[in-house]
């Protein structure tokens, strides 16, 4: 597990970066590598909650860098829940991901509320939670911020409140740069059908998709509703802006035991001609969050090197 004397040892050694705007929908791929690896900070959410390790939001950018070997990252704000209209601590984030060439993507947003309530002052209300947000990761360089689309009400219903809420907010990221995404995140969202036409109704070219591989249970129960996983990811990818490699357990080979990866990214990639960054976001327990992650890593590169030679 992380220890505590790394963040007190390590030195920054990388050059600082000039900030800048990452287009979500950009090329990034470098040489013969299909995709770019980014790193979600759920992965290490355990650890960040732990108050027996020395590791804060602040040391994110050095920890994946310098522990992972990783320089794109994605925030997310229940780590720094009431520092997004703190300038001098965005300064200090700012500051550190640049000093460690670390770029910053995205900033995954919880509990600002449901921007499809079925009340319109509750909807107004959560749209306008969430501009602070826009705010902080325009001024992190960030090219998105990851949003939920949840609602109450039948299919259509919630499908039109979530539209309505997830354009008022797209219209106020639009002239700022930033790109509104919506991740499958349980309920109708985890549908890929359902999310594929909320979007459409936004009709918005910066409001988008985030596919997640392991997102797709609609409801849980005795009974419970689970969407195909490739089938969500293909219907979602069309409009996806970044793309979330969900992990839990490997087995002997170090394959994923849920996903088949090479299948769902011949999807992301071949497929769908998507050429970004594809986020680590490690879930299990019977590795640690470090094991994990590196394991995650692992995985994805074997497979960006078996699709570069097709």
């Amino acid at each position: 597990m992380y220890r505590r004397q790394f963040l007190r040892s390590c030195a920054a050694s990388v050059a600082a970066t000039t900030a800048f705007q990452v287009p979500a929908h950009a090329d990034h791929h470098e040489g013969d590598s299909p995709f770019k690896i980014s790193l979600a900070q759920w992965s290490l959410h355990r650890t960040l909650r732990d108050p027996s390790v020395e590791m804060t939001n602040l040391d994110f950018a050095k920890v994946a860098k310098q522990e992972f070997g990783i320089d794109a990252i994605e925030y997310v704000n229940q780590f720094f829940k009431d520092k997004a209209n703190d300038k001098k601590y965005l300064s200090d984030l700012k500051q550190r991901s640049e000093d460690e060439g670390v770029r910053n993507l995205l900033i995954m947003i919880d509990g600002e509320g449901q921007l499809g309530a079925p009340d319109q002052a509750e909807r107004t209300k959560s749209v306008k939670n969430h501009h602070k947000w826009v705010e902080a990761a325009k001024f992190l360089g960030c090219h998105s911020i990851r949003v939920n689309a949840g609602s109450r009400g039948t299919y259509e219903e919630q499908q039109k409140l979530a539209a309505d809420g997830l354009r008022r907010l797209s219209e106020y990221a639009q002239p700022r740069g930033l790109n509104v995404i919506v991740e499958n995140h349980g309920g109708l969202s985890s549908n890929g059908k359902w999310l594929v036409g909320v979007i459409e109704k936004v009709g918005m070219d910066n409001c988008g998709t985030l596919p997640d591989f392991g997102n797709f249970t609609i409801s849980r129960g005795p009974k419970p509703e689970l969407y195909d996983r490739y089938q969500g990811v293909d219907e979602l990818m069309p409009y996806a802006l970044a793309v979330s490699a969900k992990t839990n357990a490997f087995d002997e080979n170090g394959n994923e035991t849920s996903t088949d990866f090479e299948k769902m990214m011949q999807i992301v990639v071949e497929k769908h001609g998507y050429h970004g960054y594809v986020g680590i976001e490690y879930e299990g327990r019977a590795l640690s969050e470090m094991d994990g992650i590196k394991k995650s890593k692992e995985l994805l590169q074997r497979v960006a090197k078996t699709l570069a030679k097709k």
